[in-house]
């Protein structure tokens, strides 16, 4: 691990520093442990509740992950639509160079958008997807200093990032307020955050119907919709767009 990843990490929960020790990241103050899989920090191993339901999820399909995201980008193409990652990454609007963080990297498409220049990280709460992304980021000859854990709970300090980019998961977050809190609160002041999931549209009309996955999304307490209302005070430049004909949706801000 580089010394300026260290520099950077956090403690989730504490907001103590960590140390590298015997291969393991350590809270000196503790002695708390964090255990290093392929090079990447396991921060969320064990989660709970929706956190844990969608990580089974997407550790159940991350093999076929991206020809899924291949058959959908062919479906809107034949239709005119432009590609949503493109739109999401011009949205953040990023500095020459720069650090961007992606919460929900998942197998990492949404790098193949970002410019080379831009240092990249990902966290990712499924470890099927992180291991799908580092495949791919090795065909790519790309780059990204990659972590599992939640959203709800970032290791890393404050103001870290030039931009913060999510797309797909936050409808079904532990606490989708407490995510956005976070991805302020790593963001340096003047940043872009910008989040996109599925519309309901998307979720009944699709996720519910496809076998490998509809099991998940059936039995909802409510429907999703974009998660404005909870955009921590204070932001600016708060909007929110629809994309791919209605299926997602982009919400973005910018911190003070």
């Amino acid at each position: 691990m580089k010394s300026a990843t260290l520099e950077l990490l956090r403690e989730p929960g504490t907001g103590d520093s960590l140390e590298l020790q015997a291969g393991t990241l350590v809270n000196p103050k503790t002695g708390r442990r964090y255990a290093l899989r392929d090079g990447i920090p396991l921060f969320a191993e064990s989660a709970t509740g929706q956190n844990h339901k969608y990580q089974h999820m997407y550790d159940r399909i991350a093999r076929c992950y991206d020809l899924g995201d291949w058959l959908g980008r062919c479906y809107f193409w034949l239709r005119r639509a432009r590609n949503p990652r493109k739109k999401l990454v011009a949205e953040l609007a990023l500095p020459p160079a720069g650090r961007v963080l992606e919460v929900s990297i998942g197998t990492g498409l949404n790098v193949l958008h970002l410019p080379a220049a831009i240092e990249v990280f990902g966290l990712d709460l499924s470890w099927g997807m992180l291991a799908r992304c580092c495949r791919n980021l090795a065909r790519w000859k790309r780059s990204a200093e990659l972590f599992q854990g939640e959203g709800e709970n970032l290791p890393f300090k404050d103001d870290s990032f030039d931009a913060v980019l999510h797309t797909g998961g936050i409808n079904f977050f532990n606490d989708k307020s407490r995510a956005m809190r976070e991805m302020v609160r790593v963001a340096k002041p003047g940043a872009k955050i910008v989040i996109s999931d599925e519309t309901e549209e998307a979720v009944k009309g699709l996720y519910e119907k496809t076998p490998l996955i509809k099991s998940y999304y059936h039995d909802r307490d409510q429907p999703v919709s974009c998660p404005i209302n909870e955009v921590p005070p204070g932001m600016l430049e708060v909007q929110a767009t629809e994309l791919l004909f209605g299926k997602l949706y982009c919400l973005s801000f910018r911190k003070p």
